[in-house]
């Protein structure tokens, strides 16, 4: 996958203006505008300290949140500016734009070894769209490009392709290149059994994923609202829960593929319902008897127990969405138990996703410590699964 790829290892960076695309998408809290939780800026840390400790003129640059494509505040990098700054223990300077007057003077100013951070890539339209003047801008303010925001690799944008393109020296972080040796491991040569396990919402978000998976995992495990659809397309009544009524045939042609490929399809026996998404306090009742007016929100203790045996027998093991309204803690206990079940297991782990991430940090520290790899890029890790090329992997190659 990373074949002909340079690391930041084999890049000139003394002097340099180093270009390091990060991923800073942090979660902020609405009222005070504070990062929720700053793992994307940690795991970005080996790269920086690298380009810092080798005497490079540091420039970061990020995206945050969707501001379509306007200059808005509320999605200003500056708290990513503060808190990085706390981490690596100097000054981070944040000019008011990433093109322009304002960056081209701070840049100009830099002296080996100090960083920069662009403000938000997205107040310009023209990043998303792969604008080639906008990316011809960024390349004016730089000598070396080192994509290291695997969350963003999947897109064809600016920063992440146009960018890299233009940049006759240019390689990977470390963050991304743990990111995709991590994953090869799942998608390339898997050890067996090879156990997936995939929830969240909709079936339709990962029909690629589910079908990719099919022709190479041993046992899959289909929790969450989607697990909902695959039970209504087997002919259970779900009363009030959360399935897609018009994704019913393709459940049934993917329940056909899994049996035709002798692929262990698990889905829940066992569900906890309650009467909405407020509710305070579920109950356990099997998948085929959810109470009128009730909904599955979360899978049940003899499902967990199902799930985690599969588990415990893997040699490789890819999780992806949780299990259930966890953010309610009367429907967080099947995504706990899976958390706890992944950490418990042999096998090399990986997660990937937002909400999966979240998942096995709720469930404490010394379930974190226990998975064999967190992936920062929810999309990302699910194109790779799906054999996709990210386009900010592919814009590295020589």
């Amino acid at each position: 996958m990373l074949d002909g790829i340079k690391t930041i290892d084999d890049l000139p960076l003394e002097n340099k203006r180093v270009f390091i695309r990060v991923d800073f998408n942090v979660p902020l809290d609405k009222a005070s505008g504070r990062i929720t939780d700053d793992e994307r800026i940690q795991a970005s840390l080996p790269t920086i300290k690298k380009a810092i400790a080798s005497g490079a003129r540091v420039i970061l640059a990020s995206h945050l949140g969707r501001p379509k494509g306007e200059r808005n505040p509320k999605y200003s990098l500056e708290p990513a500016a503060a808190r990085l700054s706390e981490l690596i223990g100097q000054d981070v300077t944040l000019p008011d734009d990433c093109i322009g007057d304002a960056p081209k003077k701070v840049i100009g100013d830099l002296r080996p070894g100090q960083v920069c951070l662009l403000e938000n890539l997205r107040f310009h339209p023209q990043e998303e769209k792969n604008d080639e003047a906008f990316a011809k801008e960024l390349a004016s303010f730089t000598d070396v490009y080192v994509n290291d925001a695997f969350g963003s690799s999947h897109r064809a944008h600016a920063s992440v392709y146009g960018l890299a393109r233009l940049i006759r020296d240019r390689g990977m972080g470390y963050l991304l290149r743990n990111e995709i040796q991590a994953l090869d491991r799942v998608v390339s040569s898997p050890e067996r059994p090879f156990v997936a396990i995939l929830g969240g919402a909709k079936v339709t978000d990962k029909i690629a994923v589910i079908e990719a998976l099919l022709s190479k995992c041993d046992a899959l495990c289909i929790g969450g609202a989607m697990a909902n659809t695959l039970l209504a397309a087997q002919g259970f009544d779900m009363k009030k829960s959360l399935y897609e009524a018009d994704w019913l045939a393709k459940g049934r042609t993917l329940l056909e593929t899994a049996k035709s490929r002798n692929v262990d399809l698990v889905l829940p026996t066992d569900v906890v319902t309650g009467t909405g998404v407020d509710a305070t306090d579920g109950k356990t009742v099997k998948a085929n008897a959810v109470p009128e007016g009730e909904m599955a929100l979360d899978i049940g203790p003899e499902t967990v127990k199902a799930f985690a045996s599969r588990l415990a027998k893997a040699k490789t093991i890819f999780w992806n969405g949780p299990m259930g309204l966890f953010e309610n803690k009367a429907f967080a206990a099947g995504t706990n138990g899976i958390a706890q079940a992944v950490a418990d297991a042999n096998g090399f782990s990986v997660v990937g996703g937002g909400d999966s991430v979240a998942a096995v940090k709720a469930a404490g520290d010394a379930v974190l410590a226990k998975i064999g790899f967190i992936s920062t890029g929810g999309g990302a890790s699910l194109e790779l699964v799906e054999g996709k090329k990210l386009p900010g992997v592919e814009a590295l190659r020589p």
